[in-house]
C-alpha cells in the first residue's frame, strides 16, 4: 500500500463521532493537497475491509456528496445519529461540525 494510502486510511479511521472532514482536508494532511478524488477512490474501495467511517466525510462546500438517494440518506441517517444537524439538502455547518486535527509536528510539540 502507499504510504497516501496508509496516511488517508489513518486519518480517516480518526475522524470522531459527531465530526465530519472534507475530501480535500484529508487529502492535503496525507500529503496531497490536490487529491480529493483519491480520497473517494480509497472510501470507495476500503471502507469495509477497514471499517472506515466513510459517512464522516463530506465535500468541500460542506454537503454530502452522494447523489444517488439511498447512499444519500444512508449517510445523512448515520450522521444524524451521531448528533451532526443535516440539512434536508445535505447540508452541514462546518463551523461546528468539522474536525481539525492537529499537523504531525504540532502534535509532536504537545507531547515533549
Amino acid at each position: 500500500m502507499r504510504p497516501f494510502t496508509e496516511r488517508a486510511i489513518a486519518i480517516i479511521g480518526s475522524i470522531p463521532e459527531g465530526r465530519v472532514m472534507t475530501y480535500g482536508q484529508i487529502a492535503a494532511l496525507a500529503g496531497s493537497p490536490r487529491g480529493a478524488r483519491q480520497i473517494v477512490r480509497i472510501l470507495h474501495s476500503m471502507s469495509k475491509k477497514y471499517k472506515l467511517p466513510w459517512h464522516r466525510v463530506i465535500n468541500a462546500k460542506g454537503r454530502i456528496g452522494l447523489t444517488d438517494d439511498e447512499s444519500f440518506t444512508l449517510q445523512k441517517m448515520y450522521l444524524e445519529s451521531e448528533g451532526v444537524v443535516v440539512s434536508a439538502e445535505g447540508e452541514i455547518d462546518l463551523a461546528k461540525f468539522l474536525h481539525e486535527p492537529l499537523p504531525a509536528n504540532q502534535r509532536d510539540e504537545l507531547v515533549t
